[in-house]
């Protein structure tokens, strides 16, 4: 029984390494492209936008 429990209270470690691992895979192509001059001006453009939108959703969504 001691096993089990054992086990269980790794399960939130390996949930968190698994989403972190996720999120910097996700991420490196935007960090590669970075070391490009031309996209160095354009992604922050992009990002910013990209929340823009997804605000804008969401308040409408809401009705906030």
């Amino acid at each position: 029984m001691n096993d089990f429990w054992n086990n269980i209270s790794r399960y939130p470690r390996f949930f968190i390494s698994s989403v972190t691992g996720l999120i910097l895979i996700i991420l490196s192509p935007f960090r590669n492209l970075l070391k490009i001059k031309k996209f160095q001006f354009i992604l922050p453009i992009v990002f910013i936008l990209f929340i823009g939108v997804l605000y804008k959703i969401l308040v409408t969504m809401t009705g906030i």
